[in-house]
């Protein structure tokens, strides 16, 4: 039968309301992301990389009809969104884009006013989370609860100045150095009073954090920071229904191993190790230079091998595998970064064979519609009134941030998760939209 491809009359098209979206650093990701989003409009470029714009979906009740992913969920449409963002760095989003060296001049001059439209608010630095930058662009306050007071004060005015009701937070920030859940990060009450006391395992990602959900802003973790994978955080997203993930967006060589790696597992093919070493010159390269911010990445980055292979269940095949990940800053490569792979597997009666991957990618051009797609659905669910840890958003994400437990990791597996989500969802948003219009 031939498969339809026109909507369905529960969604008639029907978009969701403006959408504010503020990104915490306007660096290479943010910056691509927004002027991105301004070519998309002018149709200057396609939105390849975003399920948001391009996915088709059938309902569950129709398997023989498609229907566009942004209809189904009544998601915000592009010309509805609102950017603004914080930064350390003077100059405006334009500069900020000029400096990251990721989009061609000419694109860079057609979105243009787009990214100097953006004006970052001065955002909150501590030197001992981020080692390798300079806070040249600051808020006033030295006390964390008042920095979190300030910024919560921000939203307020970017939401009062653009005339929303909704806005996304997006940590894309620099990673920071490696960090444990403590005391302090238990509940509410103990981290509010740790904040005001200049408690040294508060870092500024928390705190922007804090501010965001307190703020009834959904919160996207784009790093391996900690950040809201915490109690206090997942608590306080629950009780203001606000949906959080993360953390560390999966994009480059992450992303090829959770697609190899289950084939490797279903063929029951053995494997005795997987060396993956990049080398990448943005500021993401510069800051993982030092070997504290690069922990946090590690952690990420080898987590996913061991849940997808099982080696508990499978020693005889993975129970001696050899995992290394190495990270490079290499000034001249800029943006683009390459990754190499030599995968050792093992097949019938012992024979030893290679798999070797050579994958030079853009990381901005791979992050920034993981970002767009966060962005609209965590609105979306939101809007559905479902706050709290989305771990069905594990699939935009290398260490996916969960309720409890372990994370899922097969990609296969995580795209099954998210359409479920979606399907759950639509009706929702469908009442939800019918009760905004009565």
């Amino acid at each position: 039968m031939k498969e339809n491809a026109k909507s369905t009359p529960a969604t008639n098209g029907a978009t969701g309301p403006r959408l504010g979206i503020l990104l915490v650093g306007m660096g290479a990701i943010s910056t691509t992301l927004v002027a991105g989003v301004e070519a998309i409009r002018q149709g200057l470029a396609r939105p390849f990389g975003a399920l948001s714009q391009l996915a088709m979906i059938s309902p569950p009740d129709q398997p023989n009809v498609r229907v566009p992913l942004a209809e189904y969920l009544h998601l915000t449409r592009l010309e509805d969104l609102v950017f603004g963002g914080w930064d350390i760095n003077p100059g405006n989003g334009y500069d900020m884009a000029v400096a990251s060296g990721v989009l061609e001049p000419l694109l860079l001059a057609a979105t243009r006013p787009a990214l100097e439209a953006i004006q970052p608010m001065p955002g909150i630095h501590d030197p001992q989370y981020l080692r390798r930058a300079e806070g040249k662009r600051v808020k006033p306050q030295t006390n964390k609860f008042e920095q979190a007071e300030a910024l919560r004060q921000d939203i307020r005015n970017f939401k009062k100045e653009h005339k929303l009701e909704q806005v996304v937070v997006m940590w894309c920030g620099s990673t920071e150095v490696f960090l444990t859940v403590g005391p302090a990060h238990q509940s509410l009450h103990i981290f509010e009073a740790a904040m005001r006391e200049n408690e040294p395992t508060i870092a500024p990602s928390m705190i922007y954090a804090y501010a965001a959900l307190q703020e009834h802003c959904s919160f996207v973790n784009a790093t391996p920071t900690l950040t809201v994978d915490m109690p206090v955080m997942t608590d306080l997203a629950t009780k203001n229904v606000c949906p959080v993930s993360g953390k560390d967006l999966k994009t480059g060589q992450t992303l090829l191993k959770t697609i190899l790696a289950p084939g490797i597992k279903q063929r029951m093919l053995g494997l005795a190790g997987w060396f993956s070493t990049n080398i990448l010159g943005n500021g993401d390269g510069a800051t993982l230079d030092d070997p504290a911010a690069f922990r946090s990445k590690e952690e990420s980055k080898l987590s996913a091998l061991n849940h997808i292979l099982q080696p508990e269940l499978y020693p005889e095949l993975y129970g001696k595998l050899s995992h290394q990940v190495k990270i490079n800053y290499y000034p001249p490569r800029g943006d683009n970064k390459e990754s190499w792979d030599n995968i050792d597997i093992i097949g019938w009666l012992g024979y030893q064979m290679q798999i070797k991957i050579n994958f030079l990618c853009r990381d901005s051009i791979l992050a920034a519609p993981l970002l767009l797609d966060l962005a609209l659905l965590s609105a979306a669910a939101q809007r559905a009134g479902e706050g709290g840890v989305c771990e069905w958003l594990g699939f935009y994400f290398k260490s996916p941030q969960t309720r409890q437990g372990q994370p899922e990791h097969d990609l296969g597996v995580q795209y099954q998760q998210l359409q479920q989500a979606f399907h759950r969802l639509a009706p929702k948003l469908a009442r939800q939209l019918q009760t905004a219009k009565a």
